[in-house]
């Protein structure tokens, strides 16, 4: 009885989280802190991943470039499947913030996941010879760079906003399917790209010199994004309420 009584609680206290008006005030409350600490950690992984971290037996300095590739990449298919949900959410609740959500989410995403592509192309070229290969774990990842472009220029394709924002929805469920080839191709096909060394059974295989400024980082991307997905959100709110403003009051004209 006291579990289910606290579960009530919660989902009440996110419900009245997500109205609009509340969700500006939240949110202008937390994106400062969130931010500040997302840059300090950034600074402090990036001093800990390009200074102090000894360079790879193998890959020499050339290792360092990790440091922004993988956090990159995992936030790439973090926001995606982010993105997707609050979709999949806006279709069965019909709750515009989940839209305006997921419309602030996906460029974020999109710009993680060009990162991701850039960041690679510079490993490539000194460790396989080429800026591109057409790699499974690549290729895979080029394509979710062109799902969220397709679902940022769906989500902004007509102009009734909520049929863009459904059309949008639909595409991000379906584009789910890429998701877990991104994540296996290197275990599913012979690939250039490494396997997973942090993510695996058995423990990650890098060394803590090089695992920790790791995970620092990824620490820093993800509370950098949930700063910027906050006021980007937080300006589709108030745009929307706006526009909604604006329009009852040009009705209210007419008559």
């Amino acid at each position: 009885m006291a579990a289910a009584s606290a579960i009530k609680a919660i989902h009440q206290t996110m419900l009245r989280a997500a109205q609009p008006a509340r969700f500006v005030e939240l949110s202008g409350m937390l994106i400062p802190w969130v931010a500040a600490l997302g840059a300090a950690m950034f600074v402090a992984g990036l001093v800990d991943g390009l200074a102090l971290s000894p360079p790879d037996y193998q890959q020499g300095e050339t290792v360092r470039i990790m440091y922004m590739h993988v956090p990159a990449a995992w936030m790439g298919l973090f926001v995606y499947a982010l993105v997707a949900g609050l979709g999949g959410l806006g279709l069965v609740g019909g709750h515009p913030l989940a839209f305006a959500a997921a419309r602030a989410a996906a460029p974020l995403g999109a710009m993680f996941t060009a990162v991701c592509l850039i960041t690679g192309s510079l490993w490539g070229k000194p460790m396989w010879g080429a800026w591109w290969v057409w790699d499974a774990r690549l290729t895979s990842m080029l394509l979710l760079l062109f799902l969220y472009f397709g679902h940022i220029a769906l989500s902004r394709a007509f102009d009734d906003p909520r049929r863009g924002d459904k059309a949008a929805a639909v595409l991000g469920l379906v584009g789910c399917v890429n998701l877990p080839i991104v994540k296996f191709s290197v275990d599913w096909w012979n690939t250039l790209h490494q396997p997973a060394s942090v993510m695996k059974l058995g423990g990650p295989a890098i060394d803590p010199s090089m695992l920790w400024p790791l995970l620092l980082m990824a620490a820093a991307f993800k509370l950098i994004f949930f700063a910027l997905w906050l006021v980007r959100t937080r300006t589709e709110v108030v745009g929307a309420r706006l526009r909604a403003a604006a329009s009852r009051s040009r009705m209210e004209g007419e008559r």
